[in-house]
């Protein structure tokens, strides 16, 4: 099936970036895997009048089919309009690994997508990103690159160490590409296991610095900038979990990021590490209980709350666009 973003009533992130530009906040881009987990995102952002991006990676689409996630993202829209709300949704490739998968995406109804070719050599890495450009531009579907290598592993992403990126590349790379916003390497890194207990990860401010100054006003993306909620892995070890001791990005570096160029803010590990406390809190206090509706429903609302805080917290983006007004069933 093939559908264009706008019959869909997705956005794509220009207005958006923008805006958020202008208003020195960023905008929440959280991953989703099934249903639920998009309830939960589009909820939490409808009620607190924030926009967002709906990401899914090429394991997620692969997981919940691709004809399946453009009908969640439409539904979840609805529901944000039934609410009351007029915030912007995207639905966005993350780290599209090539041109085919995010030329399936486009047509699949994907408002926005990424072409990471963040392995390649700098020249090959333009030529890739112009490629997908060129065919996203004439659907009006924006585009997202990176420049730099960020450490950790997420889905098909694996990387053993930082390559921080180059500010003296990014002109280039933005003028040759022509992409509409750029992902960084600045200390971010990806997965639940960033950094052990005890370090103090701190974001390279200051290459960021020099980068909005070489390109001013462009929007920057920061990947990997998950927390890794301390609450959050003691409970799944409370429920019968195993989870190594880790944590993430303090709130306080990435708040401090949002304030300057940096336009879109990535997070996944958090909103998993929530929704699998929250099941296994409900499954362990109904061992008997196989209503699924009755162990799903507290993990979406555990993902639910905890966006809301990181909405304030980390984003500064709430009450930027009409909050929800009506309770929708």
């Amino acid at each position: 099936m093939s559908y264009n973003y706008k019959d869909l009533g997705l956005s794509n992130t220009k207005e958006m970036f923008r805006k958020a530009n202008e208003g020195g906040y960023a905008v929440p881009a959280f991953n989703f895997n099934n249903m639920e987990q998009a309830k939960a995102i589009v909820e939490a952002c409808a009620e607190m009048g924030s926009p967002v991006i709906l990401q899914c990676s090429k394991g997620a689409m692969e997981y919940m089919g691709s004809y399946m996630v453009p009908m969640i993202a439409k539904a979840v829209v609805d529901y944000a309009r039934l609410s009351g709300s007029d915030i912007p949704v995207a639905l966005h490739l993350d780290h599209g690994p090539s041109f085919e998968v995010a030329k399936k995406c486009i047509d699949a109804g994907f408002s926005s997508v990424m072409i990471d070719g963040s392995h390649l050599p700098f020249d090959e890495n333009v030529a890739e990103a112009k490629k997908v450009v060129e065919y996203a531009h004439s659907l009006d579907v924006t585009v997202e690159a990176e420049l730099g290598v960020l450490a950790g592993i997420e889905d098909d992403v694996k990387a053993e160490s930082h390559i921080y990126t180059n500010p003296d590349e990014v002109e280039a790379f933005v003028k040759g590409s022509g992409v509409d916003s750029l992902a960084i390497a600045i200390g971010t890194s990806h997965g639940a296991h960033k950094f052990k207990p005890g370090d103090d990860p701190k974001l390279r401010l200051d290459i960021l610095a020099e980068i909005e100054r070489r390109i001013p006003g462009f929007p920057i993306v920061l990947h990997g900038s998950s927390a890794v909620p301390g609450q959050y892995v003691e409970m799944i070890k409370q429920y019968g979990g195993t989870i190594k001791d880790a944590i993430g990005i303090p709130d306080s570096e990435l708040r401090k990021a949002t304030k300057s160029a940096v336009a879109k803010i990535n997070v996944d590990t958090d909103g998993r590490l929530a929704f699998t406390a929250g099941l296994r809190k409900a499954m362990a206090e109904k061992p008997g209980e196989f209503d699924l509706r009755k162990y799903l429903g507290p993990a979406k609302d555990e993902m639910k709350a905890y966006y809301k805080t990181k909405i304030v917290d980390v984003f500064g983006s709430e009450g930027t666009y009409q909050k929800a007004t009506k309770v929708v069933k």
